[in-house]
């Protein structure tokens, strides 16, 4: 009899050689995605023709984690994939790049016969957020898919055109909540007078979504004539609303709501007690200070963040002892309260104090730290923050609109923050405000440094600095702003703003 030849068996347990291989190459490509240091995109322009789907997948979505323009011909390319799975993966992938050459391709895949990649299409559309596109996404406001109107939706009200307000008050009456909810967003974006009087009955809508955007909407406005409805709201709809409705009322800044607002701030909620110490703050009621010291001792770290960073607002050179004790709460977000509150408060005594607030491993407070220091224009914190520029690396464009680390805590509310990625752009602030003039090669040669370590295409996307610099109407600087004014202050002694 003939001997028989048998092939070795995979061990039991194991997967086989070629799926050990993919799960091999999927990892490669992930890594790439997720490298902190440049790469050459050559291995996922190329991954991008492999025979698997799952390979070509990925390598889309690594060209899209990595931002990088250099792989957007690719991409539009791959919205022609026979797999619908990497037509979806190059649309979102382009979304992120967010490049407006990409519009033409996009709107061709916006009829895409399968429904997410038309999703896709739309949403990387909002994220390019240019309103050419706003007629080819007309069609998908009448797709089956509620997800492809919703995408569709939010791309057609992120330019704030004054024509789709007719458009984005016709998709109120969508049966999906979602979809309702992002038109009340997209009306918000128009900044038209008519707005608020076609959002108000928006308030009664049965889903709650709908019921907090609208609310969140009417505060932006800061419409006087809601605020009866608001108030009404607030005592008898469920919990989940309150927070919406409180920061409303906040803005609008009604005397009336005050005692409303104080009864919130006892809430059994911890959100709800958050939003009400915001909404005294907002609106500078006289009962807002004592609301606030008391609550930097709640229970929640949530609540005592921000309490503190309300005395930014509402307090006195008085609480300058009370800050400096939040300053030792063991959870980051009160202390980065806190420092925001100092250094609102000019209170430049607590400058050494602050520094020492450099070196927290929560990138939240690094980033209070800066803001502060720089606002105080602390000469003793010109070598710490330099030091630490040098260990930042600047973040690309478009990273900030992926998912950002989230700050979690002894309380129920889990707190997202970016604070990472705007490090870097706040630190070329702060010592633009410390610079010195001629004298102070120790800050230029260290934003010289900065500078060369900052792509091209870089120095042109809007800087990335804490909430506390955004303001009404103000446009925000470029990158490449911060950097000239910061340099102007070495050489000329103009501190920047």
């Amino acid at each position: 009899m003939a001997s028989r030849v048998r092939r070795p068996k995979e061990p039991v347990g194991r997967p086989a050689r070629e799926d050990r291989d993919l799960a091999g190459r999927l990892e490669e490509i992930r890594a790439l995605a997720e490298s902190t240091d440049p790469i050459d995109p050559e291995p996922l322009l190329r991954a991008l023709a492999e025979t698997e789907p799952v390979l070509r997948r990925a390598a889309a979505w690594g060209l899209g984690q990595r931002r990088d323009g250099r792989g957007r011909t690719a991409l539009e390319a791959s919205l022609t994939d026979p797999h619908p799975g990497v037509r979806a993966s190059a649309a979102e992938a382009l979304g992120a790049i967010g490049r407006a050459e990409s519009r033409p391709s996009l709107e061709s895949a916006l009829t895409d016969p399968v429904p997410r990649v038309r999703e896709q299409a739309a949403w990387a559309l909002w994220a390019i957020g240019d309103g050419a596109a706003i007629p080819a996404l007309l069609p998908l406001l009448g797709d089956t898919e509620p997800n492809v109107r919703w995408s569709a939706t939010a791309a057609i009200g992120r330019p704030g055109r004054l024509e789709t307000v007719p458009i984005l008050s016709g998709m109120l009456r969508d049966p999906n909540d979602r979809v309702r909810r992002q038109a009340i967003y997209g009306l918000g974006e128009s900044h038209d007078s008519s707005v608020p009087a076609t959002i108000r009955p928006m308030l009664e809508d049965p889903a709650r979504r709908v019921r907090v955007a609208a609310a969140v909407v009417l505060g932006r406005y800061r419409d006087t004539e809601a605020f009866t409805l608001l108030l009404d709201r607030l005592e008898r709809d469920e919990s989940w609303v309150k927070p919406a409705v409180l920061v409303a009322l906040g803005r609008i800044g009604d005397a009336r709501a005050v005692d409303a607002l104080v009864g919130a701030a006892s809430d059994r909620a911890g959100w709800i007690r958050v939003c009400a110490v915001h909404a005294l703050a907002e609106m500078r009621a006289p009962a807002a200070r004592a609301v606030a010291r008391a609550a930097i001792l709640d229970p929640l770290w949530s609540v005592r963040g921000a309490a503190a960073e309300a005395l930014g607002a509402v307090g006195t050179p008085e609480d300058l002892a009370a800050l400096l004790g939040v300053l030792e709460d063991a959870h980051p977000w009160p202390r980065r309260g806190a420092i925001l509150a100092l250094g609102a408060l000019g209170l430049s005594e607590a400058g050494p104090r602050i520094r020492e607030e450099l070196r927290n491993p929560a990138p939240e407070v690094r980033l209070a730290a800066l803001w502060a220091l720089g606002r105080l224009r602390d000469d003793g914190a010109r070598e710490p923050m330099v030091a630490l520029l040098r260990q930042l690396a600047p973040a690309r464009l478009g990273s900030a609109s992926g998912e950002p680390p989230m700050a979690t805590g002894d309380g129920a509310v889990r707190l997202i923050s970016d604070a990472e990625a705007r490090l870097f752009d706040t630190a070329i602030q702060a010592l633009g405000r410390l610079a010195q003039g001629d004298g102070d090669l120790f800050v230029r040669r260290a934003l010289t440094e900065a500078r060369g370590r900052v792509e091209d295409d870089e120095l042109d996307r809007p800087a990335r600095l804490p909430p506390t610099e955004a303001t009404d109407g103000v446009r925000c600087p470029t990158l490449r702003g911060l950097f000239d004014v910061a340099l102007a202050a070495v050489d000329d002694d103009e501190l920047g703003c």
